[in-house]
């Protein structure tokens, strides 16, 4: 059996999701995240980093969600439903698969980082100092970097209506945590190709069903 350790909120709602649309059995193990909004430290009895997802399966353990995504679709998905077979949409499927954690989600969590300076934990005498410090590292940096990302995305989408072509792909299951954290945090408008994607995603019947098994989805703002 295939075994999901889910800390609620986290990425490894998309692991739920491929599962679904691959129509496998699993097991959920849940986690809650603390009030510091970490995962607990029993996440490292599964695995040394402590962090989720992780997936137990055939004695295996896999931690990162690019990972276990991949290794989903090379051990279940004989008939290749979620990658695509055509060269040009192979290559982009394999550059979303890695541009959702290794360029996009780094300056979204940073966002999440410079954004909560002003606030607790920060003590309290500290906050205005953080809050000045985190709007003006946005100002200069982030928002202009975040924007050129988005408008990126959208283009991208304009030229099929999902990211790795004109079919569903792992490469949008992957692609789901980064875009809700960039229409929550990003403040950037006039996205239509995006927000059509985000919404043909969600309509999705195996999204609605790891949506009830793993629980509401909502990701903190900046």
């Amino acid at each position: 059996m295939i075994i999901v350790h889910h800390l609620n909120n986290s990425r490894s709602q998309r692991v739920l999701w491929m599962l679904e649309e691959l129509e496998l059995p699993y097991e959920i193990v849940r986690y809650q995240r603390e009030p510091t909004m970490l995962a607990p430290e029993s996440l490292k009895k599964i695995h040394p980093l402590g962090k989720s997802p992780v997936l137990e399966d055939n004695g295996n353990i896999i931690a990162e969600s690019g990972a276990i995504i991949e290794y989903l679709q090379e051990t279940y998905d004989a008939e290749s439903r979620l990658k695509p077979l055509a060269a040009q949409d192979k290559l982009q499927y394999r550059f979303w698969l890695h541009y959702a954690e290794g360029s996009l989600m780094p300056l979204l969590m940073m966002k999440l980082v410079f954004g909560s300076l002003g606030k607790a934990p920060v003590p309290w005498l500290l906050r205005p100092v953080g809050k000045a410090l985190g709007q003006g590292v946005q100002k200069a940096y982030l928002n202009k970097q975040i924007t050129t990302h988005a408008r990126f995305i959208e283009d991208s989408l304009g030229k099929s209506p999902w990211f790795a072509g004109q079919a569903f792909s792992a490469a949008d299951i992957q692609m789901i945590f980064p875009i809700v954290a960039l229409v929550q945090r990003g403040g950037i408008n006039d996205l239509p190709n995006l927000q059509a994607w985000l919404k043909n995603a969600q309509m999705r019947p195996a999204w609605q069903r790891a949506i009830q098994k793993g629980g509401p989805f909502d990701l903190p703002g900046a």
